[in-house]
């Protein structure tokens, strides 16, 4: 086992690693910006290191740092959380050089599923269904426009490089599909330093539905059931839920099947997510993986009782998984907290916490950096908190969720716990019955 894991990231992903790594009894160092320097991460862990100014291109983001602030600590590993390097394959390749383990995939392994258009073409040849569209990067707007034609509108087009919803165009009829294209290229070369697209038929009231897996060294992977990420805002999800209300047992079961066969067929090691599009005849596609932890991976764990950093540590030191698909017994829900103001188009809202109260009681988990006092920097993510709730089924956690968000007191700056109050309350989401444009209609309610 690992004596000493620096964690290459911020934020309550950082505090969350450390916390499992003091667990197990692993030194841990943190790394951090000069705008960091107050955060909880850095308090905790047993040794810091300042990694360079508050822009993430000349410190979370600057490998020779990172690499430099392991071997002056003599860390044997480097866990990357989410964002940032984690899905690196460069930064892995170095880590590897340096005779630093990576947790988290192999440079092979970023390289064939963090590119989208190779992805899909891998999970075809491994049998997982794919949407329709073009058999990898598409090369040229004559070639866009055939591979539409053949599709079928409505068709997306999708960074080959992307994420965050960065690159990505919906195009429903062949006249908007110049415009499309031409800006979607420049959108993902600005965003990524590459405009590669690629072309997939656009699914309708889809809902998104990811796998959780876990793979080991010996080539064997099992899954931890779904979670349904359909409630997003462009493209960035907003609420999660584990398990779907939309999911059936037979579907699960399908679904799990194909996961475990797409981690299998790539011999993939570590905690990873098969992301699926589902229709509304329960017909699921390949969306894309996602090589490292998740930001709501909480809600797995809730359900099945599972520390999936914990797993993740020790399939890195060579520790074979159990091998155990698991069905969900209880249900879980979580709430994304952003320091944003829904009331005004979410525009981020960085500043002092004046005052903050945190909820509590039974089911209730809350994974932050943040406290009273602590100044939200405007150059990162604008996620603060993830508010958890677990119970026996899904009304008893919506009910807990709402108590929760009812206690859960952040002043100072402007955040989302007005709007996931609604959301709680609106009849769609009570019912179960939402798609991933569940927000396209969403208004907020300005309360007397």
């Amino acid at each position: 086992m690992f004596k000493k894991i620096l964690v290459a990231n911020r934020g309550e992903i950082a505090l969350r690693v450390i916390r499992t790594c003091k667990e197990m009894g692993i030194q841990t160092v943190a790394v951090y910006s000069t705008a960091d320097a107050e955060s909880l991460h850095v308090k905790f862990a047993d040794e810091a290191v300042c990694i360079g100014p508050a822009a993430s291109s000349e410190s979370y983001l600057k490998i020779a740092n990172i690499i430099a602030a392991a071997e002056i600590t003599n860390a044997d590993a480097i866990h990357p959380g989410y964002g940032f390097l984690s899905e690196n394959a460069r930064f892995s390749k170095i880590c590897d050089e340096h005779g630093i383990k990576f947790i988290g995939a192999s440079p092979n392994m970023i390289d064939r599923m963090g590119d989208k258009a190779n992805a899909k073409a891998t999970m075809k040849a491994a049998g997982v269904p794919c949407v329709p569209g073009s058999e990898g990067v598409i090369e040229t707007f004559d070639e866009c426009k055939k591979v539409a034609k053949e599709t079928g509108y409505p068709v997306m087009l999708k960074a080959s490089a992307g994420g965050g919803g960065k690159g990505m165009r919906a195009v429903w009829k062949k006249e908007d599909l110049k415009d499309a294209w031409d800006s979607a290229r420049q959108e993902s070369k600005a965003a990524f330093g590459n405009d590669d697209m690629y072309m997939e038929k656009l699914i309708e009231e889809p809902r998104h539905i990811e796998i959780q897996i876990v793979g080991d060294s010996n080539g064997k992977a099992c899954h931890l059931s779904e979670r349904d990420c359909s409630i997003q805002r462009r493209h960035q999800k907003l609420t999660e839920e584990v398990p779907s209300p939309f999911m059936t047992s037979a579907l699960r079961k399908k679904m799990g099947e194909a996961a475990v066969k797409a981690a299998e067929y790539i011999k993939y090691e570590g905690a990873g997510t098969v992301e699926f599009l589902v229709d509304k005849h329960r017909n699921f596609f390949f969306m894309e993986m996602n090589t490292r932890i998740q930001v709501e991976h909480p809600i797995t764990e809730q359900v099945i009782d599972f520390d999936l950093v914990r797993e993740q540590i020790s399939v890195a030191a060579g520790v074979p998984i159990s091998g155990k698909n698991y069905t969900p017994k209880l249900h879980s829900i979580e709430c994304r907290i952003n320091a944003e103001d829904p009331f005004n188009d979410f525009r981020p809202s960085p500043g002092k916490i004046t005052n903050l109260h945190s909820p509590g009681g039974h089911g209730v988990r809350l994974d932050t950096h943040v406290y009273a006092g602590y100044s939200i920097p405007p150059n990162y993510d604008s996620m603060i908190a993830k508010l958890i709730t677990t119970a026996q089924t899904r009304e008893e956690a919506i009910s807990k969720m709402k108590r929760a968000l009812d206690e859960f007191v952040i002043e100072g700056i402007k955040t989302t716990i007005p709007f996931h109050r609604q959301l709680m309350d609106h009849p769609e989401y009570i019912a179960g019955k939402y798609t991933t444009k569940f927000m396209e209609d969403f208004k907020m309610e300005v309360s007397n």
